[in-house]
């Protein structure tokens, strides 16, 4: 395993921040989604509430085995609405 993909804080007073049945499982690695700049081209399951104000409750993407894997599939992305500024 590369235990650099993946830390947990139990202590935290949200977790799990989000939905699970698996709590031994939950990433916390990525605590503010790395992706969400993307908006509908972050590859998780969101919504948009009323106000248009993107909804990431029932994403589990980042927060899952591989969610490592899913954030770096994207980061170049991310990386060039940076440059974009």
């Amino acid at each position: 395993m590369e235990h650099y993909k993946f830390t947990q804080n139990r202590k935290c007073e949200y977790f799990p921040c989000h939905e699970t049945n698996n709590p031994d499982k939950f990433n916390c690695l990525f605590c503010y989604c790395p992706l969400y700049a993307l908006k509908d081209q972050c590859g998780g399951n969101f919504s948009y509430n009323e106000k248009g104000i993107k909804d990431c409750s029932n994403c589990l993407a980042p927060h899952g085995i591989k969610g490592y894997e899913h954030v770096m599939s994207h980061i170049k992305e991310v990386i060039e609405l940076g440059k974009k500024g």
